[in-house]
């Protein structure tokens, strides 16, 4: 499963807003990563895009409402697409195109295609901050998100293209992928509502002065997958990390409770005031082992250095948590290591008692920390194994969260 993309039918709606230009750059990703993908367009989104741009990108004929009578295989277009796509993407979703079908109404070829198919549809609505504050648009939102079948993002915040500021920008194309992922992956069930879910990530830093620490080269990405795609399915997250690497906006983190800390005993504090509250604990953070016993207020000289520095061990937070886990919580674990992961890892599982633990090799070409990719072993606590092939985080972070809820 190194790549999830091939062979995947989207439809992609485009409607009538100036956004639909950064639908461009979502269509050549999915295309470019294998997926079969067909757009259809407004009459009001051709204001703004060609059809031919959309072709261009995605290797086949966009479709416009010129096209609503085409018969294929003998069928009407929107009966054809409607049956042969796997999920329907909105993007940008306007305020016209919302309200249509929040009332079931279709006048054009998108909204006719909508009510003729049945799978799972992405919304990433986009417009000006005022419309979308509009009661009666809220009231549509609302109302169409009442069907199981409709998949939300929440527009971000920022300035807009009419100037206004606030809520109303298109989510990041990237972002809206990551949610696609995590719809195609659940077929449209959002498989983790109603659990809380704690994540650990990045590596820790223990300062010797305000410059100087000992730290690792965890980036953080793992904790961030785990993070998205638990989110993405439904889950109320909490992400207690040290520094990231990978910068993530506002799209890749919205609806996610972040706390950014620096030292173990930082991400000890919040970690054990947050996790009473976890019905699923993942501690995917590289915490440093040991910590120089004295931090100098202010930057030392390279003469005053010391010449052996002395160290003190940190305390073992997953063992903590581990004392204090009731028995409707589930506790995992992550062992990097160099070699063969699985003797360390398994001994880490039964000495500190976890449910379940995810041993991942760091010494392979593009493995383990701040790589964009990951294999992992996951052990569960009665011996059961899966093996996880090469593939990117946030893939992996979708497999290991069906494992977790067989625990």
């Amino acid at each position: 499963m190194q790549n999830f993309w091939p062979g995947r039918r989207i439809v992609i709606g485009v409607c009538g807003g100036i956004a639909a230009y950064k639908i461009g750059e979502l269509v050549s990703t999915l295309a470019k990563a294998g997926a079969d993908v067909k757009v259809v367009l407004t009459s009001s989104a051709e204001q703004f895009v060609t059809p031919l741009t959309f072709a261009t990108l995605s290797r086949q004929s966009a479709h416009t409402d010129a096209d609503f009578w085409h018969r294929s295989a003998g069928r009407p277009l929107h009966i054809q697409l409607a049956d042969w796509a796997e999920a329907i993407v909105l993007a940008p979703l306007t305020a016209n195109t919302l309200g249509k079908l929040a009332h079931g109404l279709a006048d054009n070829l998108l909204t006719n295609l909508l009510l003729a198919s049945t799978c799972p549809v992405l919304l990433a609505p986009a417009m000006n901050t005022d419309m979308w504050k509009q009661p009666t648009v809220q009231r549509n939102w609302q109302q169409l998100l009442a069907d199981a079948r409709y998949w939300s993002m929440n527009p971000s915040s920022g300035r807009l293209a009419c100037d206004a500021e606030g809520p109303g920008r298109l989510p990041e194309p990237a972002a809206i992928a990551t949610q696609l992922m995590a719809l195609l992956w659940t077929k449209g069930i959002p498989d983790w509502t109603d659990r809380r879910v704690l994540v650990s990530g990045g590596g820790t830093r223990e300062f010797l002065d305000p410059v100087r620490f000992i730290g690792n080269p965890s980036s953080g990405k793992m904790g961030w997958a785990i993070a998205r795609a638990a989110r993405d399915r439904g889950a109320a997250v909490s992400l207690v990390h040290a520094p990231l690497s990978l910068a993530p906006d506002a799209n890749h983190l919205d609806g996610i409770a972040t706390v950014e800390v620096q030292t173990a005993a930082e991400m000890r504090s919040h970690l054990l005031e947050q996790f009473p509250q976890a019905d699923f604990t993942f501690m995917a953070a590289a915490v440093g082992d040991v910590r120089p016993t004295t931090r100098a207020a202010t930057k030392l000289p390279k003469s005053d250095l010391p010449a052996q520095l002395p160290l003190e061990t940190i305390p073992d937070i997953v063992g903590e948590l581990s004392q204090k886990q009731q028995p409707r919580q589930k506790l995992v674990g992550f062992a990097a290591q160099t070699g063969d992961p699985l003797p360390a890892a398994i001994a880490k599982l039964e000495q500190k008692g976890l449910d379940a633990i995810v041993a991942n090799p760091i010494d392979r070409p593009n493995r383990g920390f701040d790589s964009r990719d990951n294999e992992a072993t996951v052990i569960s606590r009665d011996g059961r194994q899966i093996a996880i092939a090469p593939c990117p985080k946030l893939l992996l972070a979708h497999q290991l969260l069906d494992f977790a809820k067989t625990l």
